[in-house]
């Protein structure tokens, strides 16, 4: 098969619709993709940032200008962050201290995206929240990732450079990025074959996933990071129950891609690479603390 040139890779969508029961009761008031992680400010010390933030600028990294975020029912509290005149601009004391300029060098980071917004009234799954993004997308192939978790990576936007261009090349509906876990049983699971070898870089061949199995026949979990093509949204309508009553993961739409003979492949994300990072529990959350502080602390390579 002839390569295609893949081109940049100009759309994401970010989904903040998750109901963030694990970490009550800090989320009654706050949603958890607003919770702070370190990165390294503009003078060079550690500031911090909300997760849904810092996922923004990761996929920026890789190219990405035109941005649909999903919302829930306490979607105000993004769209006001992601304000082009942000109160914590407008409205705040007269100054210019150094966490006002960080604020605004932050904002100015943003000046050349373009947001979408889309709802997701009441919580049915991740699958779901994707195909809320539909309108936006435009038929478009677009990157995929939950705002509860972080990619860090020494290059930034490699990894989801590298999953699109894998994408188009080998002619997949899907590309995943996977990790090895100790329990797998609290994840989407793949099962895989080797796959191929492209520049050093391991590629499995999917055969099926599940969600959250019993028995895991890997140890192979998805991270919420995804290359996908238009086909992942047709797939997802056709699994939708009637009415949309019962839960819509993105494994279903996986499932139904490989049950009607697409292709779906993952990579395997190495130490590397980069590492996942979760605010999805308070142990999660208080690794993803530590482990970006001692990040933002270095100096850059």
């Amino acid at each position: 098969m002839a390569e295609r040139d893949p081109g940049p890779v100009h759309r994401a969508v970010v989904t903040v619709a998750g109901r963030g029961t694990r970490m009550l009761p800090a989320t009654r008031g706050l949603r958890k993709e607003l919770l702070p992680l370190f990165y390294r400010g503009g003078d060079g010390a550690p500031a911090l940032a909300p997760v849904v933030h810092l996922v923004v600028q990761s996929l920026a990294s890789a190219g990405v200008r035109d941005f649909t975020l999903v919302l829930g029912p306490d979607g105000p509290q993004i769209r006001r962050y992601f304000s082009r005149t942000p109160p914590s601009i407008r409205d705040g004391p007269p100054g210019d201290g150094p966490g006002t300029k960080e604020v605004q060098r932050l904002f100015d980071s943003l000046s050349t995206l373009t947001f979408h917004w889309a709802q997701q009234p009441v919580p049915r799954g991740f699958g779901d929240a994707v195909l809320r993004a539909e309108r936006s997308l435009r038929g478009n192939p677009f990157l995929l990732h939950a705002a509860d978790a972080i990619l860090w990576e020494p290059r930034p936007g490699r990894l989801p450079r590298l999953m699109e261009e894998v994408r188009v090349r080998e002619g997949a509906s899907v590309v995943l990025l996977v990790r090895r876990v100790r329990d797998p049983r609290r994840y989407g699971v793949v099962q895989a074959s080797r796959g191929l070898r492209r520049d050093g870089q391991r590629i499995l061949l999917v055969g099926d996933m599940v969600e959250k199995p019993s028995r895991p026949v890997s140890p192979w979990a998805a991270t919420a990071l995804y290359a996908c093509g238009p086909e992942l949204l047709g797939a997802l309508r056709r699994e939708r129950s009637p009415g949309g009553t019962r839960e819509l993961e993105v494994t279903d739409g996986i499932r139904r891609i490989l049950r009607e003979g697409g292709k779906v492949l993952a990579i395997p994300l190495r130490p590397e690479d980069g590492q996942w990072l979760s605010v999805g529990s308070p142990e999660g959350y208080l690794r993803a603390l530590r482990r970006t502080y001692y990040w933002s602390r270095r100096p850059p390579s």
